[in-house]
């Protein structure tokens, strides 16, 4: 049950192992990401692979590149993004939704500013059972997506998968995943909730707050890392407001084979995607002659 009120049980509560600064560098086609997750510092953390702060604006984007082996999830903050797959699924998010999708066996697709944007994408990792279901999405615009106040705290907080409070998002996880967005106000405390069994971390977008059982200090543009054991992380903040991100999700504890945008549990895996991409077949049938609209404007 989510507690507002009180000291910490420190038993119980979650520490920050590590903190690490996101440099921001280039990515796909003239964008600047601030790459926190899937770093040599972060790599594979156990379910999530990677996650971007992403900064990119017309003509700049992502153009046609594949998929396999993985979820993606964007969540907007700023700006439209237009995106266009091989299967005919297309359409815009804009500041505040969320697409989730299911790569599966297989997605070619373009993801293209059409104006200045700002977001996050999280890349979660499935097991090899998942690996090759049929590719899904699931997209909510910002009023569809739950939003709750904790009690007698100045914070609301986006439930975008997993739940919070009392309040449970809609989104469907194949890999149980927690991902919450966090904007508490200056002079502020509050502690949230998180299966025990999961490992999870924050990224701070805006200002600064105080987390966990050490009370580390974190700001814009840092990944915590969560303790492994503890079943809450308190949120404090003091002369400054806070915006950020909590991710924790069930470990898979697989073996994990990555290369650029294929994730697969052995080198053989990866492979025989290769083959399956080059050869049009398993899943790619559509990648040898499909172009989209959006990523050849230039």
């Amino acid at each position: 049950m989510d507690n507002t009120s009180g000291s910490p049980n420190y038993k119980l509560e979650r520490y920050i192992t590590r903190k690490v600064k996101a440099i921001a560098q280039s990515e796909g086609d003239g964008a600047t990401v601030r790459r926190s997750i899937g770093t040599s510092e972060l790599k594979n953390f156990d379910p999530f692979l990677m996650l971007d702060e992403f900064m990119v604006e017309p003509p700049a984007g992502f153009p046609d590149h594949p998929h396999r082996g993985f979820e993606t999830v964007t969540y907007m903050l700023e700006g439209i993004v237009a995106h266009e797959d091989f299967a005919g699924h297309q359409g815009k998010i804009g500041p505040g939704d969320l697409q989730w999708m299911t790569a599966g066996r297989g997605i070619v697709h373009a993801e293209m500013p059409q104006t200045k944007c700002r977001g996050l994408q999280l890349w979660v990792n499935l097991s090899a059972a998942d690996k090759m279901c049929e590719p899904r999405y699931q997209e909510l615009l910002d009023k569809d997506i739950p939003k709750v106040s904790p009690p007698g705290v100045n914070a609301v907080i986006k439930v975008i998968a997993g739940h919070s409070f009392g309040i449970n998002s809609p989104v469907v996880t194949k890999t149980p995943t927690m991902y919450l967005d966090f904007k508490v106000e200056k002079n502020s405390k509050l502690e949230q909730t998180i299966p025990e069994s999961y490992q999870g971390f924050l990224y701070v977008l805006e200002g600064e707050g105080y987390f966990g059982a050490k009370n580390t200090l974190g700001k814009a543009h840092h990944t915590l890392t969560l303790s492994e054991k503890g079943g809450a992380i308190s949120i404090e903040t003091k002369q400054s407001s806070v915006h950020f991100v909590l991710v924790a999700g069930e470990p898979i504890k697989e073996p994990i084979v990555q290369y650029g945008p294929f994730v697969m549990n052995h080198s053989s895996d990866i492979q025989r995607t290769f083959v399956d991409y080059q050869l049009g077949i398993n899943g790619f049938e559509r990648a040898r002659t499909w172009r989209s609209k959006i990523g050849n404007r230039r």
